[in-house]
């Protein structure tokens, strides 16, 4: 099958919503990263395979993931035929921290009713003057996601472990995500030895350190091309060493480069645009 690709990205003006995607991948892989927000992520044609804090998942007909932020995921096509997908990325007024750990013992959900909740909002927010529907849909859809997660909180599993010296390392990344850090100077600041900050981050997020940073200012550089900045300013901006590193790490992550994801633009109701 020929390489086919569709991308629509766009940041609505409703409250809780960071950004709205929609793709068509036949061959993309995404590599492991993380995301600062909550995806939620329904697949309307084909399927989806992804590892989800080292278990592998996948999308089946109907299904609704709920993928948290900061633990580590992948994604490619389950079949030969690809998948169509619709995410909305929520921020944290929507879910709280508190239930990451449920979401990751179970993200997929079989719930007919909050999946057409997800696809009314999606078309809602497709365009300018729908916002009032659109906060009032979303609102609905957070109150379903927390009666399905809610209930998990007391029997989920054995109590986190400490974080220690990999949490300082995160905290430290995220502090200096522009400007970078080297492993040296993590080390001294968080008075440990650089393999053993690698082995406790990766062995707590279940990402490499270097995994994280560029997953993060891939991240970044999605917000400030969707608020119109050129990819020469975002790779500056979101810690890239130039407009070709940026180019190169965003196509690996979203198999599109930085200025045609800037083109997208909101599509019409009805899918993504394609290009």
């Amino acid at each position: 099958m020929a390489h086919r690709q569709e991308i629509s990205a766009w940041r609505p003006t409703v409250p809780g919503v960071s950004e709205v995607f929609h793709a068509h991948y036949t061959e993309h892989s995404y590599p492991m990263h993380v995301h600062d927000a909550w995806t939620l992520l329904i697949v309307d044609d084909g399927a989806v395979r992804y590892n989800l804090d080292r278990h592998e998942r996948g999308t089946p007909n109907d299904t609704v993931s709920l993928l948290p932020p900061q633990v580590p995921h992948n994604g490619s096509p389950a079949t030969s035929q690809g998948f169509r997908k619709r995410v909305l990325y929520l921020d944290t007024s929507q879910l709280d921290e508190s239930l990451i750990g449920p979401a990751v013992d179970g993200p997929d959900f079989t719930d007919p009713v909050l999946r057409r909740r997800i696809g009314q909002l999606h078309t809602a927010l497709a365009g300018p003057g729908d916002e009032l529907e659109a906060e009032s849909r979303l609102a609905l859809i957070s109150r379903r996601l927390h009666e399905l997660l809610r209930p998990r909180l007391a029997v989920t599993g054995s109590p986190v472990p400490d974080r220690g010296v990999a949490q300082g390392l995160r905290d430290l990344l995220d502090e200096r995500l522009r400007e970078g850090t080297t492993l040296e100077e993590a080390a001294r600041v968080l008075h440990a030895h650089p393999a053993h900050l690698v082995r406790a981050f990766s062995a707590t997020f279940g990402i490499a350190p270097h995994q994280y940073v560029t997953s993060r200012r891939v991240d970044l550089a999605r917000r400030l091309l969707l608020e119109g900045q050129p990819p020469s300013e975002v790779a500056t901006a979101a810690g890239f060493y130039d407009q070709s590193h940026l180019t190169r790490h965003f196509k690996r992550v979203l198999g599109v480069a930085p200025g045609r994801y800037a083109r997208t633009g909101a599509p019409r109701p009805g899918g993504a645009r394609r290009h």
